[in-house]
């Protein structure tokens, strides 16, 4: 056990120096990318298809209709492609996706979230797996990095009307940063040994004498996206933790890096563009102590074992891959559950009671630690807002956030931004044991363990699908009509209600002139704001999801 904990020890640093290295770089690059007034020719081409003037800027409404408008788009196509399935090339004899789970699966891929109520090899062919799942996992990441940019713009701007061109920023970081990284990142998984091919599937004979069907596809061309893009998902069923998706420790390693890249670097890139790296290194300091004490927390909990069955085997390894072990396994599904992206290489329904509490929680915390890319920024921001508020409150100073005033309209904004999530969460889960239909077939069908770890598998869902993370505990089964669209509508409501009050705050921000820094300005790049905005961030999860966590994982691993 002690060598392990030291070779745990050993992959969490290597993780935090590689980040280190790589925050300065790319976040410098991802504030070049928009900012710089110079299109590529290959940009200018495609804006004169979309026909887009990339120098008619747009309002915050004009912003999110823009945003609405394509992301409907993309809802219909990937619907379009599953239902259209056997008529596809590459479709591997599969059939149509029923209509509920079609729903379900375009909007998990359009909010970002990649929620999957199928076993994808079993149910996609090739053709839905790149033309639709794929794409959607580059263009949802662009959009969040979209978002994220025009609030930062809302900071920096003086008395404007216009946030930028979402059709600009949505190509800049679809081409100049998804997809070059992602291309990369493909190369080395292969190199790593995860599959890229057209295989099929390949009948084999088992040591045992039996035949195995083996599905092979172009796994590492969607895993380089799906993980850089935090979008979660997998090729496979079993996601990270299959040898096709993961198959070493230093893969598994360079997929936690993928993870955590653009998320910890965009402060970096708030910083620049707000013209004060002070601020960046406050947001990424708040980011990585929370990211730290819950990476901590995990892994103590795991390796204690608590349990009869986890103290019978010696060690809590029920559900993870004995080629990552217990904190290759905690790295990995903090670092999902911590952002949006809710790729697994072990079964978090596996996991000790209290353990499975802490990817709930992450997720509880609005994923702001860092977050998803894109979201993760903006979610922070908000909440950096509301500690400014506070902190005015208690010490009675001008409530200013980067010279700008945080009035009425803004702190009801950044308010409606923290309830929208808890109010999908609570509703969903309590509706799923409230109406008497709907929980007689939640108990009957979907929940596999009763009680309490029942009520936290269902919790755990709509947190999972409200926070737009897409992991799952995995012991629940929710392909079914109440599931699929109640898990689907949360998506998209807790995706897109978000952007919306983002951009509104963004555009309130924008119209506002500079406000000069007075002796009664809450200085915002000290270590007492770090604490203030951690204590925030901690303390608005806690109050809202406390007394749910107490009927769920608490109870298990409590009493």
């Amino acid at each position: 056990m002690g060598a392990e904990i030291w070779f745990g020890v050993l992959q969490a640093v290597s993780v935090i120096v590689v980040l280190v290295l790589v925050y300065r770089p790319l976040g410098d690059y991802m504030a070049h990318v928009f900012s710089t007034p110079k299109d590529l020719r290959a940009e200018r081409a495609l804006y004169r298809v979309i026909g887009v003037d990339p120098a008619s800027e747009q309002t915050s409404r004009a912003y999110a209709r823009s945003i609405l408008a394509f992301s409907v788009v993309g809802l219909l196509l990937v619907y379009g492609l599953q239902r259209l399935q056997a008529f596809l090339p590459e479709s591997l004899g599969l059939p149509a996706v029923p209509e509920g789970l079609a729903f379900n699966t375009a909007a998990s891929f359009v909010a970002n979230t990649n929620w999957q109520s199928y076993s994808p090899e079993q149910t996609m062919g090739y053709t839905v797996q790149l033309a639709g799942l794929t794409v959607q996992n580059f263009v949802s990441a662009a959009v969040g990095l979209a978002v994220a940019v025009a609030l930062i713009r809302g900071f920096a701007r003086r008395g404007s009307t216009t946030l930028g061109n979402f059709w600009v920023d949505l190509i800049r970081g679809l081409g100049r940063i998804l997809l070059p990284i992602a291309a990369l990142s493909a190369i080395a998984l292969i190199a790593g040994g995860v599959i890229q091919n057209f295989a099929g599937f390949t009948d084999i004979t088992t040591v045992a004498g039996g035949t195995q069907s083996i599905p092979g596809g172009p796994v590492a061309s969607q895993e380089a996206i799906k993980l850089l893009g935090t979008n979660g998902g997998g090729f496979f069923n079993a996601n990270s933790a299959h040898p096709f998706e993961n198959p070493t420790g230093w893969t598994n390693l360079l997929q936690i890096l993928l993870i955590l890249a653009i998320p910890f670097a965009l402060p970096r890139t708030f910083g620049r563009l707000v013209g004060d790296d002070r601020q960046g290194y406050a947001i990424v300091a708040v980011m990585g102590t929370i990211f730290l004490v819950s990476l901590f927390a995990l892994s103590a909990l795991e390796l204690a074992g608590q349990g009869t069955a986890p103290q019978l085997a010696g060690g809590a390894m029920e559900g993870k891959e004995q080629r990552f072990g217990i904190l290759g396994s905690t790295l990995f599904a903090t670092s999902s559950t911590l952002t949006s992206t809710g790729a697994v290489n072990s079964m978090h329904d596996s996991y000790t009671a209290l353990g499975g509490m802490m990817p709930m929680l992450n997720m509880m915390l609005g994923e702001v630690a860092p977050g998803g890319v894109g979201s993760g920024l903006y979610g922070m921001l908000v909440l950096a807002i509301i500690a400014v508020f506070v902190g005015g409150l208690l010490v009675g100073r001008t409530p200013e956030y980067l010279g700008k005033r945080i009035g009425p309209r803004e702190i009801k904004l950044a308010s409606l931004y923290i309830l929208v999530t808890p109010i999908l969460v609570l509703t969903g889960t309590a509706l799923s044991f409230a109406i008497p239909g709907v929980r007689e077939d939640v108990e009957s069908t979907s929940i596999l363990n009763p009680g309490v770890h029942g009520m936290s598998e269902v919790l755990y869902a709509f947190t999972s699908a409200a926070n737009n993370n897409g992991s799952a505990f995995a012991g629940l089964t929710a392909n079914t009509p109440w599931f699929n669209t109640a898990l689907g509508i949360a998506m998209l409501l807790g995706r897109f209600l978000p952007i919306v009050l983002v951009l509104a705050l963004a555009g309130s921000f924008a119209a506002q002139q500079h406000v000069p820094q007075t002796s009664g300005t809450l200085p915002t790049h000290r270590p007492q704001f770090v604490g203030l905005l951690i204590a925030v961030t901690v303390v608005v999860t806690a109050l809202t999801y406390f007394p749910v966590l107490t009927l769920g994982p608490l109870a298990e691993g409590l009493f």
